[in-house]
């Protein structure tokens, strides 16, 4: 089981999350997506890493992709991101039964909801959704896949609040995973940062999650 320590950056506390960006560049840990859990099937493998802090309000979280495939046909919220070129943050409190997604595509459309199981969910509402930042490199605007060399990046700030977790009495540590993955294209692939050791693609496996340790 992986870990990853989330460090505390006081420049996050004021920036945007454009800022942001650049901010983790310089003081974010960083982990990259490894696990290629199902290379019989789908062996494609883009290049993708991550960079994660916190404010005194939020997680904020990097992602950098590099592949040969890029699609954003869906650009609304709680549309099925995770068929496009999407990234994934999966996390659980300690004292959670159950876990939350969030899923983002390239352009920052994101579906998100908390469960018991995968199919026991409930959607995150509007409301809710607006708090998440997004700052996706490519713009906001849909488009059909297309087939080339690209590079991308994401980076999202998720508010405490929405974990349940109170940002000025952090608990030591939460799980997690991350995630890359892009149902509906001709590189369908499923990457994570720890693996997953199931026989068909499923990233809705806590027991497969690392650790998120508050430094």
């Amino acid at each position: 089981m992986k870990t990853i320590d989330v460090p505390y950056v006081s420049r996050l506390d004021n920036a945007s999350v454009e800022a942001a960006s650049d901010i983790l560049e310089e003081e974010g840990n960083g982990g990259s997506l490894e696990s290629v859990n199902w290379p019989d099937r789908f062996p494609y493998k883009p290049l993708t890493s991550f960079r994660i802090a916190r404010s005194t309000t939020a997680i904020v979280i990097k992602y950098v992709v590099n592949g040969n495939v890029l699609c954003a046909v869906y650009s609304k919220d709680m549309d099925p991101v995770w068929k496009d070129s999407c990234v994934e943050f999966f996390c659980q409190r300690t004292d959670q039964h159950g876990y939350m997604n969030f899923e983002f595509n390239c352009i920052g459309a994101c579906y998100a909801a908390t469960h018991t199981t995968r199919k026991d969910a409930v959607s995150r509402t509007p409301d809710e959704l607006k708090q998440i930042l997004r700052y996706p490199s490519i713009g906001t605007k849909a488009f059909q896949e297309l087939e080339g060399n690209f590079e991308w990046e994401l980076t999202v700030a998720i508010p405490f609040n929405l974990l349940g977790i109170d940002g000025q009495q952090l608990p030591e540590k939460i799980r997690g995973n991350f995630y890359k993955c892009a149902d509906d294209t001709a590189f369908q692939h499923y990457l994570s940062w720890n693996p997953i050791l199931t026989p068909n693609p499923d990233f809705h496996r806590p027991e497969f999650f690392g650790e998120l340790r508050f430094v």
